[in-house]
């Protein structure tokens, strides 16, 4: 490990990722969740990808999108969680500034396309694949200023972020400069990208539930719940026990997308 984490330097080739500060002597007992929801995410959501792929019934614009929603929350834990987890089992804390500002810009672009993914559900299922290329395109500008920025200040005060992970503030809070425009970018970014995808999200959730207290039988009710959750959070929902029967995952990823398009 590097020596320079607390000498004076300008613009360091290294950052020391700290983990959790205080808790290092547990980061063993700590990784133990977070490694599970990795292998549940990349499990769960490559189930998703592989019914879809071998069923052609399922070859329509709504499968699709699940599909992307999957590759997206499958790219957006293995932005940060492998370089976690090798802090906490391994004590590998040292990262390249570039791969720093490269993991910072991946983990902000992939959240906000995952959050306009969900906005787009709002639309027409036979145009969410434009809409969804076009939250990529959006994202990919919204959060390149991030680590062009953070790459434009000089950094001469310490090198350890106090984080398992390069996030955006908890590296710039390192430069030895006024970085206001920084953090008025964060929130512009927080309040009127995140901020409206979460008001359309919201609504478009209303419409689903609307829907499912209207549907006649309390057992259509209850499957359609049960795939609206999946969705919200497919870690918390039947994709994830997909693998048992091919027909299982047919009928779950079917009514998943049914619920999020029905006229």
């Amino acid at each position: 490990m590097s020596n320079s984490n607390t000498t004076h330097f300008t613009n360091p080739s290294i950052f020391i990722l700290m983990g959790i500060p205080g808790l290092e002597e547990s980061h063993i007992w700590i990784s133990i969740p977070f490694s599970a929801m990795y292998a549940i995410t990349l499990l769960g959501n490559f189930a998703i990808m592989y019914i879809v792929k071998m069923d052609r019934s399922l070859h329509g614009p709504m499968y699709y999108f699940l599909c992307m929603l999957a590759l997206t929350d499958i790219m957006l834990s293995t932005t940060i969680l492998p370089k976690m987890l090798a802090v906490f089992w391994f004590n590998s804390r040292e990262i390249d500034f570039s791969a720093c500002l490269a993991q910072m810009f991946f983990f902000n672009c992939f959240s906000t396309t995952e959050s306009g993914i969900f906005m787009a559900m709002a639309f027409d299922r036979y145009v969410v694949a434009k809409i969804c290329l076009a939250m990529v395109l959006r994202s990919g500008i919204v959060t390149m200023p991030f680590p062009l920025l953070a790459r434009w200040w000089p950094y001469c005060k310490t090198n350890i972020v106090l984080q398992p992970y390069c996030g955006h503030m908890s590296v710039v809070n390192l430069a030895c400069a006024d970085t206001h425009v920084s953090s008025y970018y964060g929130l512009f970014v927080l309040f009127f990208v995140l901020g409206l995808d979460l008001v359309l999200i919201i609504v478009s959730y209303i419409q689903i539930l609307k829907a499912i207290f209207n549907l006649p039988t309390k057992e259509a009710r209850f499957k359609d719940k049960i795939s609206s959750q999946a969705v919200l959070d497919p870690k918390q929902g039947p994709p994830y026990r997909m693998g048992e029967q091919a027909d299982i995952g047919h009928s779950v990823v079917s009514t998943v997308a049914e619920v999020f398009f029905t006229e």
